[in-house]
């Protein structure tokens, strides 16, 4: 999954009705890698089953789930806001970014959206967030798990780049195995200079 992938499916006619994207977000709390948004507009004539918070979710359920989103939805986009974006302007507003960015990366334009959460990025189009979207409405999860599969894609790579982090297996949170990293190697450029953490550990290099 690339930064700002997207897909759609041509809408039959009479759907514009049924144009409403559900937004989430992966990645608000790690110490590590970017904030992932997805916008996902689901497509009534072809559900998807199970869809769910993806947190509650295996990352195989997750997986299986992404490959089905991205084949049935009208449209969908994923986006990110990097770690220097995340410094510069704090994870709040990083987060609204990449949300932002999702819906206008999304190649069929929503008649509103609904978002996750208790606050809205400025969009072109109505929207309204919801506390606890991902589990109550259907888009919001289609959208966190494909904002969660993609930042964990994501991760993967930079474990790969940074092997002295685990980034593959706690995906950048600030886990005992992940803080014990920092301490002894400090901060390398995948981190997120502007959290404590990561602020304390670059006092000794």
């Amino acid at each position: 999954m690339t930064p700002g992938a997207c897909g759609r499916r041509t809408a039959a006619a009479g759907d514009a009705g049924a144009l409403v994207a559900g937004v989430d977000e992966a990645g608000r709390g790690p110490l590590a890698g970017p904030v992932v948004a997805a916008a996902v507009i689901l497509d009534p004539a072809r559900p998807v089953d199970g869809l769910r918070d993806s947190k509650l979710l295996s990352p195989g359920r997750r997986e299986r789930l992404a490959i089905e989103i991205r084949a049935r939805s009208i449209a969908w986009a994923v986006a990110v806001c990097g770690v220097a974006e995340i410094d510069e302007l704090n994870i709040l507003q990083a987060t609204l970014l990449a949300m932002r960015r999702a819906v206008e990366a999304l190649q069929v334009r929503p008649v509103r959206a609904l978002v996750d959460g208790n606050r809205c990025p400025e969009l072109a189009c109505p929207a309204r967030a919801i506390i606890r979207g991902d589990r109550d409405v259907a888009a919001i999860a289609a959208a966190s798990i494909l904002a969660k599969t993609a930042r964990d894609a994501m991760l993967i790579e930079l474990d790969r780049e940074y092997p002295a982090y685990g980034f593959a297996r706690h995906k950048g949170y600030g886990t005992p195995e992940h803080l014990a990293a920092l301490e002894l190697h400090g901060p390398c450029p995948a981190h997120r200079r502007s959290f404590a953490p990561v602020a304390q550990a670059s006092l000794g290099f």
